[in-house]
């Protein structure tokens, strides 16, 4: 490239629907309920471009409203697409007034898309000898590619040159319109040719060349070796014609006559009263802050921090000492540690990295070994030296997710202590939906600071490094801004949730605790009999192979049970089921709940839910489950997360012990393979219907309280109530309906809803709601009310003060405001019954270390359940324990109960 700052052409559009549909977990609005997902994007990632390129120019474009010329060439041409969301419409101008407030050229031309603006300047750059960077995600760029002209993605922080393009598409960017023409675009709704897809594409292509030579000696084709050589010449020549139609299509003009020459295109003043206004207006209150404090001259640019950052790499003895010193004499010090694995049970620590103040950070490599790797410390005699520091619980500590280091530790003889605070958990109290909580996503967030990722210096996919393979100058400074940056966000965060007692208290005596609790019963982990397991799957295997037969018999012939096209051709082609539901390109779906509601009077969708729901089973517990057993130990050792729901439940992974299922026989069946050690029991205690305990404590209703106080069957009273008849003259069918109105209010479930569960009439479903809402009138009444307080105040709070913000609460949409209604009214119970279960654990895990050493171990929790392996001759002395801490941990209106079981299984103890 020259010397010129290069021309930088940002696509818009493309970034536009990416920000949106990126941004829409997150559903960023404002208090008023208006969305700013796709806006806060955009705007982050101009801002970035203007750091990167500060002397260059930076023009937008956009596609205009209305059709463009293609439309006229051929009808269809993007009319698959769905109209635009309300949500995405309603930030269009608000992004095109930033663009303008920032100086920024913005272009919008009638009749042409955005690639056919971009595509005639950066052919006017070319030829000025200017280099240019189009800033685009779209594929069909990839023709513009040249030695002057290179696609930047932004959001993949991806460049693509020539060579790029060739990797990446199998051709040449002169190549890429017949390419494009040959196996269409469904994005676009580009015809291609029939049959062609991106192999066979890129097999002619490489192997005759262009479409016009193709044309013009199409015997060519038939000496290539891919499958359907032979044929395809006679199939191109019956389709040519199309193939030009797409061909055309997909060219980009670069030729369209434009309102402003090259020359003219230019940055503009900032304008900041208008930039401060619109940041303002859309609650970005990080702009607003840096804005304020800046001067004209730089505002519009990214300014991570005012803070100079030193980083040191400790090397030597000397070295070691002076940061030793420095760390004994600090009040509190951010600690992480590098790894050579993501499995806490196996890593060995790699480096160590501390901050003792923002900007003033060390690595410590331990142990990174590749060829020509610098002569670093011992491991296992700087650990030592270490070690009486990282265990002094005086010597307070701050990290970012600090279970998964305090596990590897384990594994070298260290026991962390000291603790103090944790970001995540900071981050997570303070605001569970605002973001995800990963350092890197919290940098961006509350410090506006982009941190180098694992991936900057480690690579990605199958050639991704170990860390202990990534050079030392990398590593150095990745490793020391980790801590550098998890410091500052603690002195970020931690006023905030000081300042609210209830969230200050919900960090120091639940969550931080409960970290240790749970990093306890990782390391712990839950004996499985393999065996077991391995039996199963060869029985699911069986049935398997009995379904898919059975399947084949009623569809009339063989298709692949696990492909969503030949499923939806069986069913809605060749059977003629009604279509339900359409996917967003708008073939009908094969979604699990499609096929849920097909079962009720077809039999072919209820053979695939057991076909899908047994294969789950095997891939994900009785194939895996065995593999998952570390040798280390004997035992399989799952992740909690703690920092994932938004209600502040508990989650797992690896395996996700959350979601094996129990209400199926095959469900318990994998419960089975969870045993007791030799000598020991399994006990599983379970809290009963803990969330309508909940319901009748928040609630204050009479009716409710009353059937608790006095040990009734819930269920059973709910029915005697609502259906006018004693408890005793209630029937099984009657309990059922109760059960699901009493569970289906918790999750603000609608008569439609209950129709559909039970199979009545919706009507019938009313009047069941309108009944139990006569006799238990206090539930109604916390409904109203708690949806009241949610709309006022943003957010709704369980017993104990965690907060669950609801930025649907005043949305437009009425889907999204009536869904964020149902999570205001469930959230309180679903949130105090998991900080119910948080804090028996923490008072049980205190009274474990009072028990004989051994004697029982708590290992697994599970929605409302604990899990412990008891030792058999101390159960009649323990489990009333138990039963006890669990029945104390909340005091409520009405008696919590505990149920527990005892087995040589998990299945048995439940």
């Amino acid at each position: 490239m020259t010397q010129t700052p290069p021309l930088i052409l940002v696509d818009g559009s493309s970034y536009l629907y990416r920000a949106f549909f990126a941004s829409q977990q997150a559903d960023l609005r404002t208090s008023n309920g208006e969305p700013t997902g796709a806006i806060r994007v955009v705007t982050n990632m101009l801002r970035s471009l203007l750091k990167q390129y500060p002397d260059s120019v930076v023009a937008v474009v956009f596609d205009a409203k209305g059709k463009s010329f293609r439309n006229d060439l051929y009808a269809e041409y993007k009319s698959h697409r769905p109209p635009m969301p309300d949500d995405l419409r309603s930030q269009i101008e608000p992004i095109h007034q930033i663009i303008g407030a920032m100086g920024l050229p913005l272009l919008v031309i009638d009749g042409v898309e955005a690639d056919d603006v971009i595509g005639t300047l950066a052919r006017q750059a070319t030829e000025s000898q200017i280099d240019t960077l189009i800033s685009t995600g779209d594929k069909d760029m990839a023709q513009l590619v040249s030695e002057h002209v290179t696609l930047m993605d932004t959001m993949k922080d991806q460049l693509t040159d020539r060579q790029g393009v060739i990797d990446k598409f199998g051709v040449p960017p002169e190549l890429i319109v017949d390419y494009l023409a040959l196996m269409g675009d469904s994005s676009d709704n580009i015809p291609g040719m029939a049959g062609v897809g991106d192999k066979t594409a890129v097999a002619v292509l490489q192997g005759v060349g262009s479409i016009d030579t193709i044309a013009a000696h199409p015997e060519r084709v038939a000496e290539l070796s891919f499958r359907g050589a032979k044929t395809f010449a006679a199939k191109f020549k019956e389709q040519e014609a199309m193939v030009r139609l797409s061909q055309q299509l997909a060219t980009i003009k670069t030729d369209v006559e434009l309102p402003v020459s090259l020359a003219e295109l230019r940055r503009h003043e900032l304008q900041k009263d208008v930039l401060l206004a619109l940041y303002r207006q859309f609650e970005f209150k990080n702009l607003v802050q840096e804005l304020e404090s800046a001067s004209e001259a730089d505002a519009e640019i990214v300014t991570p921090s005012d803070v100079t950052a030193h980083y040191d790499t400790i090397l030597t003895d000397a070295d070691l000492t002076r940061w030793f010193e420095k760390l004994q004499q600090a009040e509190l010090f951010s600690f992480d540690t590098e790894t050579n694995s993501l499995d806490y049970i196996q890593a060995q620590v790699v480096g160590l990295s501390f901050a003792v103040a923002p900007g003033d950070a060390a690595y410590l490599p331990l142990a990174h070994d590749y060829l020509g790797a610098p002569e670093q410390l011992d491991r296992e005699q700087t650990l030592a030296k270490l070690k009486p520091l990282l265990e002094d619980p005086t010597r307070l500590k701050v990290g970012q997710h600090l279970k998964f280091d305090r596990n590897v530790l384990r594994n070298h003889g260290i026991h962390l202590q000291g603790i103090a605070f944790d970001t995540m958990l900071e981050s997570y109290v303070l605001n569970s939906t605002a973001s995800r909580h990963n350092m890197d996503d919290l940098a961006k967030k509350y410090l506006n600071y982009t941190t180098q990722t694992f991936e900057d210096v480690a690579g990605k996919g199958v050639k991704q490094l170990t860390f202990n393979q990534v050079e030392l100058e990398k590593a150095a400074f990745y490793a020391a801004e980790d801590a550098d940056i998890t410091l500052r966000l603690h002195q970020t965060l931690w006023p905030q949730v000081e300042k609210e007692p209830a969230l200050k208290s919900l960090l120091l005596e639940m969550e931080l605790p409960l970290a240790e609790v749970l990093s306890d019963m990782e390391r712990t982990g839950a004996l499985i009999d393999p065996f077991l397991l391995q039996n199963q799957s060869q029985q699911i295997e069986v049935r398997l192979a009995e379904l898919e037969s059975q399947a084949h018999e009623i569809a009339g012939g063989p298709f692949n049970l696990g492909s969503p096209k030949q499923l939806g051709e069986v069913l809605f082609e060749k059977l003629q089921l009604p279509v339900i539901k359409k996917t967003p390109k708008g073939a009908p779906s094969t979604a699990e709940e499609v096929l849920q509601e097909l079962a009720y009077d077809y039999p072919l969708p209820k053979l695939l839910l057991e076909h899908r729901s047994l294969s789950k089973l095997k891939s994900t517990y009785t194939d895996k489950l065995p593999l998952m057993i570390a040798p280390s130990t004997g035992r399989v050792h799952t992740s909690y997360h703690q920092a994932v729901t938004a209600t502040g439940r508990l989650s797992s992974s690896d395996p996700n012990l959350q979601n094996i299922p129990v209400r199926t026989e095959e469900g318990r069946r994998i419960r089975q393979a969870f045993v007791a050690d030799h000598g020991y029991k399994i006990v599983a205690a379970d809290y009963s219907q803990i969330e309508l305990r909940i319901m009748a404590h928040l609630s204050e209703d009479d009716g409710l309280l009353q059937a608790f106080a006095h040990g009734q069957d819930i269920h059973r009273a709910t029915a005697a109530e609502i259906m006018n008849i004693t408890p005793e003259a209630v029937t099984s069918e009657q309990r059922r309906n109760a059960k699901a109105i009493n569970f289906g209010l918790i999750y603000g479930m609608s008569a439609f809803g209950l129709a559909k569960q039970l199979g009545i009439p919706r009507g019938e479903a009313q009047r069941y709601m309108d009944r139990y809402f006569e006799r238990y009138p206090g539930v109604l009444t916390y409904m109203e009310r708690t949806r009241e307080q949610a709309e006022q105040a943003g957010y709704v709070e369980t017993l104990f003060g965690r907060r669950l913000y609801l930025p649907d609460i005043k949305a437009k949409n009425m889907g999204l405001r009536k869904a964020a209604e149902r999570a205001a009214i469930n959230a309180p119970m679903q949130g105090t019954a998991a900080d119910i279960i948080k804090r028996a654990m923490i008072k049980l895990a205190d009274w474990i270390k009072t028990c004989d050493n051994g004697t029982i171990r708590m290992v697994m929790q599970v929605h409302d359940e604990l899990v412990f392996e008891v030792r058999e001759d101390k159960l009649d002395a323990y489990v009333p324990v138990i039963r006890q801490y669990m029945m104390d941990a909340a005091s409520l209106k009405v008696p919590l109960d505990v149920g527990i079981g005892v087995g040589d299984n998990w299945d048995q103890a439940h």
